[in-house]
């Protein structure tokens, strides 16, 4: 369903990172007949985002002075970001500049909600409305309850609660919101290294029977970084021949829903929309 054009025309600025998250955004902005701004990033950005934009450009991580220059100088109202950025990339600050170098040595933590935070109140503090990407890309929000055509059973209802409860005390200290688990014993926290390469790593570790728990972190900026998963996350988990997967209902993104649901199925896994009922919040 196309969406109804706002009355007023705006100027969103989309800082976009990879797979179809940007690109569904960038969709959502034109659909509302707003101008749409784009700063990707070389080797994170999906470029499938760029022909949709009004005027993009491309830069490299790390160069948040020309990013600030780029976004104002084209009269951004409101800022979405969407998409994934390969973390490990943001480990390497040779190609920061002064203005990114200095905020993040001024940050006590540097876990992706610091950080995100800390840009979030800069775009703020220059005029600019920060505003969550599902604005302009509904439908994705993850729905409560079991989602697939198999229940879980004890054990893994067990590991469920035991991995959201595990996963919200690393999310404290602003570490991943995945972890991976078989009959209690913890095979992989996210880290780094995103969502499911942690899911490969665990189901290596842990073997047959692996449980995979998503949720955000206690605190989380919602408006940059919700948890989100999709079909690659089932595929990985049945080569991995995990059986169980919980993300959190309603505060988090589920991509290709459909599709992902349609794949556990046939692997045999069970899809839970984990709510405060279900892991006696």
């Amino acid at each position: 369903m196309v969406a109804q054009a706002d009355s007023t025309k705006k100027v969103v600025g989309l800082i976009a990172g990879g797979r179809q998250f940007p690109v569904l955004v960038a969709k959502g902005v034109k659909e509302h007949g707003h101008r749409l701004v784009v700063a990707g990033f070389a080797g994170h950005t999906n470029p499938e985002v760029y022909p949709l934009a009004d005027t993009h450009r491309e830069l490299k991580l790390g160069q948040l002075a020309k990013l600030l220059e780029f976004l104002k100088e084209n009269g951004v109202q409101q800022v979405a970001m969407a998409g994934t950025i390969n973390k490990p990339g943001v480990m390497d600050i040779r190609h920061f500049d002064a203005r990114a170098v200095k905020l993040l040595f001024s940050l006590p933590g540097k876990g992706d909600d610091a950080i995100l935070r800390a840009v979030s109140t800069l775009l703020e503090s220059e005029g600019m409305e920060l505003v969550p990407p599902q604005t302009y890309a509904q439908g994705l929000t993850t729905p409560a309850g079991v989602l697939t055509r198999r229940q879980p059973d004890d054990r893994e209802w067990t590991d469920l609660k035991r991995g959201a409860a595990l996963a919200r005390q690393m999310g404290a200290h602003d570490i991943g919101q995945c972890v991976v688990l078989r009959e209690g014993i913890v095979a992989a926290v996210e880290a780094l290294e995103g969502t499911d390469a942690a899911v490969r790593r665990g189901c290596e570790l842990g073997g047959p029977g692996c449980v995979v728990v998503k949720v955000m972190k206690p605190g989380q900026e919602e408006r940059v970084d919700l948890p989100s998963v999709g079909p690659d996350t089932v595929r990985v988990l049945a080569k991995g021949r995990g059986t169980c997967l919980g993300v959190e209902a309603g505060k988090s993104l589920f991509f290709d829903l459909e599709a992902a649901v349609h794949a556990a199925d046939k692997a045999g896994i069970a899809i839970v929309g984990l709510t405060p009922a279900d892991l006696n919040a």
